[in-house]
């Protein structure tokens, strides 16, 4: 089994893959936890660890000690052509979420956008260059800035099932704000790129691929575990 660890902004997960099939995921809100699970973690043979955080090496101790580790960083060598033009700072998210949707849709032009702390927009060419794409705040982050940024505007939590565009009071109004906001700016982003590459195969993933995929109004293929499946393929391609 393939064991791939993503360290993420808000939470960690795991993976363990047959070859190339996800046979199992887990969530973690911190390495305590992540540590913790013996069972789970004994099962990798071979680890590869992701991290857009100064993750604590003492996880290395809670590995299986006969399993090599690979950290991926940006001197890892990858199945795609990396065209970002300052490769040391592309965080190994945004780089594995195209690296794991490219090798669901080989040959095509791709834009993955992964969905969580923040919302990142990765373009994948389909002669296999990457070439970036961008970052914005992602769906929690605009409620806790409305927040945090203001005296008076309360911190609202989200309310998947809200549908209105005229907010009639104040929860409402950030209610609409934040998820019409988020919505007009992924779809206006999608067709901006369908606009350069008519044939464009999108794919959401990450923890707000759910919402996502019910809302969008442009067709996506939603693959939550984009940057796990990502993370493998590195794994497979540097064993």
């Amino acid at each position: 089994m393939n064991l791939v660890i993503d360290f993420g902004n808000t939470r960690i997960k795991a993976g363990l893959f047959d070859h190339k099939r996800l046979v199992e995921n887990r969530y973690y809100h911190n390495q305590s936890e992540l540590c913790a699970d013996s069972e789970f973690l004994s099962k990798g043979k071979k680890v590869i660890i992701g991290s857009v955080i100064n993750s604590d090496k003492d996880v290395l101790l809670a590995l299986p000690k006969e399993a090599p580790v690979f950290y991926f960083t940006s001197q890892t060598p990858v199945p795609l052509k990396n065209a970002y033009k300052s490769a040391s700072t592309l965080g190994s998210d945004r780089l594995a979420a195209s690296i794991g949707a490219f090798s669901l849709y080989p040959s095509q032009n791709v834009l993955v956008i992964d969905a969580g702390t923040c919302i990142k927009y990765n373009f994948t060419t389909n002669d296999n260059r990457y070439l970036g794409g961008a970052i914005s705040p992602g769906l929690q982050m605009r409620f806790k800035a409305l927040n945090y940024f203001t005296d008076k505007l309360p911190l609202v939590k989200c309310d998947v099932s809200f549908d209105k565009l005229i907010g009639n009071t104040t929860e409402e109004s950030i209610l609409s704000g934040v998820i019409n906001g988020v919505l007009q700016e992924v779809d206006g982003v999608i067709n901006e790129y369908k606009n350069a590459y008519p044939d464009l195969t999108i794919v959401v993933s990450g923890g707000d691929t759910e919402f996502f995929a019910k809302r969008l109004k442009n067709r996506i293929f939603a693959h939550p575990h984009a940057v796990l499946i990502g993370l493998n393929e590195l794994l497979i391609y540097n064993s």
